[in-house]
């Protein structure tokens, strides 16, 4: 390392003190803490930004955002050159460095690290990096402490992008690396325009239908809701009333916002019995997560909720019948060899019923560990991959492979059948693969599709809640002496240790009708997590409360006192 380099390193990282007692890591969402204790490790990752687009010398990613926290938190990732999260390889040398306790200690790290992985720190290469943050309020100055972080490593520039979604910065990354436009107008167009095709390949019969064009969205007094007043402008077809925009003096992810509603099952501020029958939705505080739901009668805050899983189960519908026009008899002397291998991929977390639902759709259904990053890597082995939890978070992606094949098929279609109705599935599914944010599941991108496909189908936010009926749930928390004495196989699913666990969760679930019950450790806490589900509420609470029993018999506190 040249002594120009080290001495930068050294003096930016002494302007910035780590905070003393608190062990931060870095997990699916980054960093996340109060934000009055951040500046420090922001600052450090604007420095491991900076190695990062060295090493695979390519633009990366930088959000300050804590999502769907209370407001006064915040966080910070990255966002790697694919548009996905940052390799996990490199999240404990991400943990070491936040956590370094003298400038000294945190250069000796750089160093060491920058050796093994070969990264040309000499000031020749360039990096680049381009910000992004949410509506909080400290995100302004965390975004400062970043680009100094940036500015210590030589040759290295940093691009402020300004208040995005997260969803927007990680679409832009990945234009950005593919040689596109990589700013919010041509990812507004982008997704305008293919919601527009997608409208206009609505079929005839449906377009007569007079289906109510309205969604009432909350915007969690959030980016989401200030970037929807934005984008509802260039959209013909279809009206959106955005409250919780937070203009009006609400305070982000206070009793609004897709978590809120998703976890709690009640309407959201500004929401009332006058909204009875509307279609309405829920971004999440950086617009990364949405549900729908519906507001069934006037006398209580309760809802209809429409999760992650029937979004997931509404687009896997979509797509099966577009790919089944697409392949139907009779286009043989077309190059088809078109049966796509369409995947959707669920946690354990899904409702039983909503796997049912897609099982007998003909659907090939993979379950993966829980967490953003399985669903994302299983999804993609697909040729199109569909994925989802039940929070909201979700998208699908194409494969390039596949979709060369597509632009291709609908070329010969437009010479060989123009206006077919196989051409009109092919464009829907280029349409969707250009409407939907491929990098990372994407509030608006999902909203949009949702609306037309609802449209394309004549349905009722009510037709569309009735496509199954969820199971009830319960889930639980039982605290642990030590939670790593579980370990789980089969995508969490079979919990192998301690031993005859399994054995006893088996023979108390066997007692209930279309029972299902599994225990996973928890990630950040010495707790087991209990998920129950059953034909009715009280035996969902009952298998859940039994299972606790159980956990707590083989693991719990009273069972080291033995």
């Amino acid at each position: 390392m040249k002594e120009e380099q080290r001495l930068l390193l050294l003096h930016s990282s002494s302007l910035f003190s780590p905070p003393q007692g608190v062990k931060l890591s870095y997990g699916t969402a980054g960093f996340r803490a109060d934000a009055s204790i951040l500046k420090s490790t922001v600052h450090r990752v604007g420095i491991l930004a900076a190695l990062r687009s060295l090493k695979t010398q390519s633009a990366v990613g930088l959000m300050i955002t804590a999502s769907h926290n209370k407001v006064t938190d915040n966080g910070v990732k990255i966002v790697d050159p694919s548009g996905g999260m940052l390799t996990q390889e490199w999240e404990p040398f991400a943990d070491q460095l936040a956590n370094a306790q003298t400038p000294e200690a945190f250069l000796s790290l750089i160093t060491e690290f920058v050796e093994k992985e070969k990264i040309p720190l000499d000031g020749v290469q360039s990096a680049e990096i381009l910000l992004g943050r949410d509506t909080r309020p400290s995100g302004e100055s965390l975004l400062e402490a970043a680009k100094q972080g940036i500015s210590s490593i030589l040759g290295a520039i940093a691009l402020d992008l300004g208040i995005l979604t997260t969803p927007q910065l990680h679409w832009m990354v990945r234009a950005r690396n593919k040689g596109m436009k990589a700013t919010e107008p041509a990812y507004f167009e982008q997704i305008s325009n293919s919601f527009r095709c997608l409208v206009d390949l609505i079929p005839n019969e449906t377009k007569s239908s007079k289906m109510d064009n309205t969604v009432v969205v909350d915007g969690a007094d959030g980016v989401g809701g200030e970037k929807l007043e934005v984008l509802k402008t260039m959209l013909t077809s279809l009206v959106i009333e955005v409250r919780n925009t937070g203009k009006g003096g609400g305070i982000l992810n206070d009793g609004v916002g897709a978590d809120y509603v998703q976890k709690e099952k009640v309407v959201p501020r500004g929401f009332c019995s006058n909204d009875v029958g509307l279609r309405c939705a829920s971004l999440d505080g950086d617009a990364d997560r949405l549900v729908y739901f519906s507001v069934p009668t006037n006398s209580s805050r309760k809802i209809d909720l429409i999760d992650g899983d029937k979004i997931l189960s509404l687009f896997a519908l979509f797509i099966k019948e577009q790919l089944s026009i697409l392949t139907k008899k009779g286009t043989e002397n077309l190059n088809n060899n078109s049966h796509a291998r369409l995947g959707v991929i669920q946690t354990a977390y899904a409702n039983g019923a909503s796997t049912d639902y897609l099982k007998q759709l003909g659907l090939e259904v993979i379950f993966t560990p829980t967490g953003v990053k399985h669903l994302h890597e299983k999804a993609a082995q697909f040729d199109i991959g569909i994925y989802f939890e039940a929070n909201g978070h979700g998208t699908i992606l194409f494969s390039k492979s596949w979709l060369s094949w597509l632009e291709a098929r609908n070329n010969e279609l437009g010479f060989a059948s123009e206006g077919s109705e196989q051409q009109k599935a092919a464009l829907r599914l280029l349409s969707v693969s250009k409407l939907i944010n491929q990098a990372v599941g994407d509030a608006l991108s999902c909203l949009l599709l949702v609306e037309v496909v609802l449209q394309h189908k004549g349905w009722s936010i009510h037709k569309w809640n009735e496509l199954y009926q969820d199971l009830p749930s319960r889930q639980l928390k039982v605290k642990v002496v030590d939670r790593t004495a579980v370990a789980t196989t089969n995508a969490e699913t079979v919990a192998i240790s301690p031993p005859g666990i399994q054995e006893a969760i088996d023979a108390e679930t066997a007692k209930y009708p279309r029972g299902r019950c599994f225990i996973r450790p928890s990630g950040t806490e010495d707790v087991i997590r209990v998920y129950a589900e059953a034909s009715t509420q009280e035996a969902a609470d009952s298998l859940a409360g039994s299972v606790a029993k159980i956990v707590d018999r083989f693991l719990g506190f009273s069972s080291s006192q033995r």
